[in-house]
């Protein structure tokens, strides 16, 4: 394996400060629109880098599951090495990859906990296996062995044969409010576009391009 040799140039498209929206919301709006019409494989998947009280980061995937003007949302386990990173220092960074647009969207913000109201409207609209998952797994604590997590989840759903589960008092969402937003867009020579937008008193935008 020569990893030296592994490279591809990047010549799809362009990105300049005129071609972009105003509102960074739109501009990714615009881009996630062209991504779900390219048929990406969950173009909603996102890196979410997080800082423990140490100072050492950790990153893992996770799914985008709402975006409006107040940020993007995604749910997960409040007990999670997230969840707690999270609770301890609410800032993190989000990373949208879509190579096969030759784009990237890099967000940092500030991060919040949504209401139990939004956490539930999204948690009953999942499948019912996912609600029973959400109750007998306790993301990222040791777990004996995968057959036991299996027998909770089958006792679980058992006891609720209509299929209602409840909201989980330790599992909810994450809301991002995004201080900047970086798009980047490839081109040859690695000669990248990035187009960065840093939020200003009273919600305005400033928007500059940054070197490759």
């Amino acid at each position: 394996m020569n990893l030296r040799d592994m490279r591809r140039d990047y010549a799809r498209s362009a990105l300049d400060e005129a071609s972009t929206a105003a509102d960074p919301f739109m501009q990714f709006r615009h881009w996630f629109a062209e991504a779900e019409a390219a048929e990406l494989r969950e173009p909603n998947a996102m890196t979410l880098a997080t800082v423990d009280p140490s100072g050492r980061p950790s990153a893992r995937i996770v799914l985008l599951k709402h975006i409006d003007t107040g940020g993007l949302t995604f749910f997960t386990d409040y007990r999670s090495r997230k969840g707690r990173e999270l609770a301890a220092n609410p800032y993190a960074a989000l990373v949208f990859h879509w190579p096969e647009l030759e784009r990237q969207v890099r967000i940092v913000g500030t991060v919040e906990r949504v209401s139990a109201a939004d956490s539930w409207e999204y948690f009953r609209s999942r499948p019912f296996g996912s609600r029973v998952g959400a109750w007998v797994s306790h993301q990222s604590a040791p777990l004996a062995d995968h057959e036991a997590l299996e027998a909770s989840a089958a006792a679980l759903a058992a006891a609720h044969p209509d299929g209602e589960v409840p909201l989980p008092p330790h599992w909810g969402g994450f809301r991002v409010l995004p201080t900047e937003f970086e798009f980047w867009q490839g081109r040859p020579n690695r000669l990248h576009d990035r187009i960065v937008y840093h939020a200003e008193p009273e919600g305005a935008w400033r928007r500059s391009r940054i070197s490759p």
